[in-house]
């Protein structure tokens, strides 16, 4: 809507966690680092926790990307499945021939020889769990009964969940303290303080093509930090609307007052808060 307005290849604020718009702020890149360190020196289980829109899937996609090519990484995206429906994308994800009417021992033992097999020819296998929170706990139970395969010297497996806070308190339940304690590194992501928030704006912009001034007025930046805690997601939101607004007035400059609008309809609609944009703007 606004990009032909602004000279820009595309949107700048899209909800889509494209790689190409990647802002590596010290938080994330201190996870990246944490996750990958961890599973290089044979961690079973790894972890990343955070409220909805904090980059966990961007974060997922980073480390399976800058993984050595040595290591197999498998995604499991749909994790509310059953144990019998997780061992058969797993199987899948593997390259594995499934029968249809295979029970889940047939199952695990399909995916113990693949990953003996894979692991007998140098490859460490890394299995990434996106919205881990909603696995049922059967499903979790077999994943920690798959990472007791291993050599006498490594795992045959290796498991990283990514998930809301709600997956911390569903580890602490009794049937997964065993589960629990096996995890090796444990990440919780936030939002972004305000240093970077402002650099993560002036990014999103650039890669999409901007090569004009800067377009959010320290104040409208300021009100687009506090209205969405720094959380990308919402932040790409409250933007969106922001150039939407600034586009449809024939500016290129967002204004404290264009971001108040903004926040104030979307506050109507949704409630961001218990604290109205107005009183984040005079705070």
């Amino acid at each position: 809507m606004y990009c032909a307005h602004f000279g820009l290849r595309e949107s700048a604020f899209n909800l889509t966690p494209d790689p190409d718009f990647v802002y590596a702020d010290a938080q994330h890149q201190a996870a990246l680092d944490a996750l990958v360190t961890a599973l290089e020196h044979g961690e079973g289980f790894v972890k990343v926790t955070g409220e909805v829109g904090t980059g966990k899937t961007m974060l997922c996609r980073r480390l399976m990307g800058c993984l050595p090519a040595s290591v197999v990484t498998i995604h499991l995206i749909n994790p509310r499945v059953d144990s019998r429906g997780l061992l058969k994308d797993l199987a899948i994800e593997l390259g594995l021939t499934v029968d249809e009417g295979a029970n889940e021992q047939a199952l695990r033992h399909q995916i113990e020889g693949a990953l003996q097999h894979l692991t007998g020819y140098g490859h460490r296998i890394v299995c990434c769990v996106d919205e881990a929170h909603a696995l049922p706990i059967e499903s979790l139970e077999t994943l920690r009964l798959l990472s007791n395969l291993e050599t006498h010297k490594r795992k045959l497996i290796q498991i990283a969940f990514f998930g809301q806070p709600e997956f911390d308190a569903l580890l602490s339940t009794p049937p997964l303290r065993s589960l629990a304690s096996r995890v090796g590194v444990s990440v919780s992501l936030g939002g972004l303080p305000y240093p970077d928030f402002r650099r993560y704006l002036k990014h999103r912009l650039v890669v999409a093509g901007w090569q004009g001034p800067r377009v959010f007025s320290d104040g409208a930046a300021q009100l687009l930090w506090r209205a969405s805690g720094g959380v990308p997601r919402l932040a790409n939101v409250l933007a969106h609307q922001c150039l939407v607004r600034a586009s449809a007035h024939g500016v290129h400059h967002v204004c404290l007052k264009d971001a108040l609008q903004v926040c104030l309809a979307r506050w109507r609609a949704f409630g961001l808060t218990s604290r109205s944009p107005a009183a984040w703007a005079a705070s």
